[in-house]
């Protein structure tokens, strides 16, 4: 069989049975995951891991995690946060209640991060953060706040750079070869199970953050993802997107305002947008 015809039955048949889109991955990088799986599990081709698929479900939520990006680390690209302080969190301070959504959530580095900076600036006891994630066991290990020593160390270098202002020991307590973050950093978030290939929005958000997750999607899927997000935000309200990705070339590109082109910081215009009627 066509091995182009085999790998859109393979995602048919994951969408059919699970509801799990991937048709808006981008190909490249989302077949070298398939091809991956196919060598550890010593299978044939995508038809022989189609079949296991939709026989064992159990099986298909083992390997959620190799389907699905889970990369990040505490405050990664620091010059973001940089950013975030001085240009954002001013404006934020004039709202007596913050809604965040971290679409994307992952392991959930970036929540604890989040969380930390809004603490220190004053933010976070009148705020809620949405945690989502497509992958349901990432979201399970950003609810329990774990990480390795290696994580850990990373955390330490970029929290500096971030323009943290405390120890970062203050945040967590070390236990062998491991660190459990603060409950304190949980107490606003709210975790749950969101697909921004098929889900709708939920909350109105004054801030999203959505790093590095757009980069594996193709152009149809990431303007529908703008969509979604420009009708979840209030007016005027913020998104940070990932150092590679941008609105640019995007439908949704002339309603926002650029608020810091190198850490990709917008704000939603809601008056351009009533213009173009989109």
């Amino acid at each position: 069989m066509n091995e182009s015809i085999a790998y859109k039955l393979l995602l048919d048949g994951i969408y059919q049975k699970y509801g799990y889109d991937f048709h808006g991955y981008a190909e490249g990088s989302f077949d070298r995951r398939i091809q991956q799986l196919l060598i550890t599990y010593r299978m044939k081709d995508e038809l022989d891991l189609l079949t296991r698929i939709l026989r064992e479900p159990d099986f298909f939520r083992e390997i959620i995690p190799f389907l699905t990006i889970s990369t990040t680390e505490m405050f990664r690209d620091p010059g973001f946060f940089v950013a975030f302080r001085e240009k954002v969190v001013p404006m934020l301070r004039t709202y007596p209640a913050l809604n965040f959504w971290i679409a994307g959530c992952s392991t959930g580095e970036e929540v604890y991060s989040l969380a930390i900076l809004l603490k220190e600036e004053g933010l976070y006891d009148r705020s809620l953060i949405y945690a989502t994630d497509i992958n349901h066991s990432s979201l399970e290990k950003a609810k329990e706040g774990i990480y390795s020593i290696e994580n850990v160390r990373s955390f330490t270098k970029n929290y500096t750079a971030a323009g943290g202002n405390a120890s970062p020991s203050e945040y967590y307590t070390a236990d062998y070869n491991f660190a459990r973050f603060r409950s304190s950093l949980r107490d606003n978030v709210i975790f749950s199970d969101h697909n921004l290939v098929t889900d709708e929005s939920f909350v109105e958000s004054h801030v999203i953050f959505c790093r590095n997750v757009m980069i594996y999607f193709k152009k149809e899927l990431q303007a529908r993802v703008f969509d979604l997000f420009y009708k979840s935000l209030s007016d005027r309200g913020f998104l940070g997107l990932g150092s590679k990705e941008t609105l640019r070339f995007s439908p949704y590109e002339s309603c926002f305002d650029v608020v810091d082109s190198t850490s990709r910081i917008y704000q939603k215009n809601p008056i351009l947008h009533q213009r173009l009627k989109i």
